[in-house]
């Protein structure tokens, strides 16, 4: 036999490298905030990056952050960033490394008879948790209205479609909820009492990791960051709207005229974070937000929010 068959029989039966197993968690799959999790697996952005996506899920942000500080998940996902950076100032071992939603897109949707957002005083509105982003949101648009924090009653539910489900059997008189749920809402006859953005100016959601499994992980961390700068740019190139609301119906369950509202509204109001970079001035907002509540100490520094090397900045 030939060197040269022998070369490539031996070629051929080589192994092919096996995929890097990564664990993702986040709250759930069915909010708009899943879709560039979503669209990264059904086009199979993660497995051209040589990962194998392990996705799992937790009842609450404070559980998913809870999880990757203790090093079963390596990243969080679409996860809300106030729960991050509160670990963070606590030393837990995390680290944000990008944006994926900029700005807050969340309606709060009241029973049908309601007409404004200042009747919500003495009602019961369904928020994510007691420290949770969502309550930050809804004191931010009540106060302004005329109903201070203590002048309503909360009940928590971490996920946006248990807020909703709290919502249609009428146990809350009011939810705050992201696309496509907002939007079904509606749909359904629950009012529309106001949009988060016109109150609210600071990112939203982010993908964070544990830095101890990053240190020796850096090229994954990496490949990670660069499977949802290809999500981003795919969502935000308008000849992929039918598929990508074809891909979040899958797992939201909601109807596809919701879906389409959802992707119309983050799409055009530019919710979605495409570049990869975090504004350090936007994220600033948000730090000084928890500052003013007291979560954490006036002379934390919002560097000791990222990756050095790997976290991209911009002012």
């Amino acid at each position: 036999m030939s060197a040269a068959i022998i070369l490539a029989l031996a070629s051929f039966a080589r192994p092919a490298t096996a995929a890097e197993t990564v664990t993702l968690i986040s709250v759930g799959s069915s909010s708009a905030n899943f879709w560039p999790s979503a669209v990264a697996q059904e086009k199979g952005l993660f497995a051209a990056a040589g990962l194998t996506p392990d996705i799992v899920y937790a009842q609450s942000n404070a559980a998913v952050i809870q999880q990757v500080a203790a090093g079963s998940a390596n990243f969080s996902t679409n996860s809300g960033l106030v729960d991050p950076i509160r670990a963070i100032e606590k030393g837990a071992p995390l680290a944000l490394i990008r944006l994926e939603v900029q700005a807050p897109p969340y309606a709060l949707l009241g029973k049908p008879g309601l007409k404004s957002i200042g009747e919500l005083k003495g009602k019961m509105i369904s928020v994510g948790g007691a420290k949770d982003i969502t309550r930050i949101f809804v004191e931010r648009m009540l106060a302004p209205n005329g109903v201070k924090p203590g002048e309503f009653d909360m009940t928590f539910a971490g996920a946006t479609s248990a807020r909703y489900s709290a919502l249609q059997a009428g146990a809350v008189d009011a939810a705050i909820l992201t696309p496509p749920f907002s939007f079904n809402a509606q749909s359904a006859g629950f009012t529309l009492l106001g949009n988060t953005v016109d109150y609210v100016d600071m990112p939203f959601a982010g993908i964070s990791v544990n830095t101890n499994w990053a240190a020796s992980n850096k090229a994954t961390v990496q490949k990670v960051i660069e499977v949802y700068n290809k999500s981003m740019a795919w969502l935000y190139d308008p000849a992929n709207r039918n598929e990508a609301v074809q891909i979040l119906m899958k797992v939201s369950k909601i109807k596809q005229s919701d879906v389409e509202l959802a992707y119309d509204f983050l799409i055009k109001g530019k919710y979605l974070e495409a570049t990869g970079k975090i504004s350090k001035s936007k994220l600033g907002t948000l730090v000084d937000a928890l500052k003013s509540l007291g979560d954490i100490p006036q002379d934390f520094s919002v560097d000791r929010l990222f990756l050095p090397g790997v976290t991209q900045i911009a002012d």
